[in-house]
């Protein structure tokens, strides 16, 4: 699988990301974000921005940038890093750029900007028991995840 194809698979199984910028001393900042998708481009990730002054601030100091995003039943995701710019609506294709990700977040929030990431490699995230048992398949792990956290399954007609 090629980097675009496991960016998108992450990307779209994934309910919560997580992007991690560092400010101008080399502090690292992590910070959740609820509402992302694939850009127009194969490898290009964007990021609604909506309380997030903190990554805004670091990107435009730094704009190497790492996104999270993990499967949490399955227990697996990717790290995909790159380079972010932040769109804002002073610029002429604001409207353009934003409005997927404004089909996802509906009326409720106010996206007040974009962070498009330009994603130039990938790693994968997985947890140990994978390692520590190599042969347990994907779904042995999501149901010892549902296990664990208490999560039932539910059978959809």
């Amino acid at each position: 699988m090629d980097i675009s194809e496991r960016l998108r698979t992450a990307i779209e199984t994934s309910v919560l990301c997580w992007l991690a910028t560092v400010d101008a001393d080399g502090q690292p900042n992590v910070s959740p974000k609820e509402i992302f998708c694939m850009g127009a481009g194969p490898n290009e990730v964007l990021v609604a921005e909506i309380a997030s002054p903190v990554s805004k601030r670091n990107i435009s100091k730094n704009p190497k940038v790492c996104i999270s995003a993990v499967d949490i039943f399955a227990q697996k995701g990717i790290k995909a890093y790159g380079i972010a710019a932040l769109v804002t609506p002073a610029e002429p294709n604001f409207a353009a750029i934003v409005q997927p990700l404004t089909r996802m977040a509906g009326p409720e929030f106010n996206i007040r900007a974009v962070i498009r990431v330009a994603v130039s490699r990938v790693a994968p995230i997985l947890a140990p028991s994978y390692i520590i048992f190599p042969e347990r398949a994907e779904e042995e792990q999501r149901r010892r995840a549902f296990k664990t956290y208490g999560v039932q399954e539910c059978q959809v007609k």
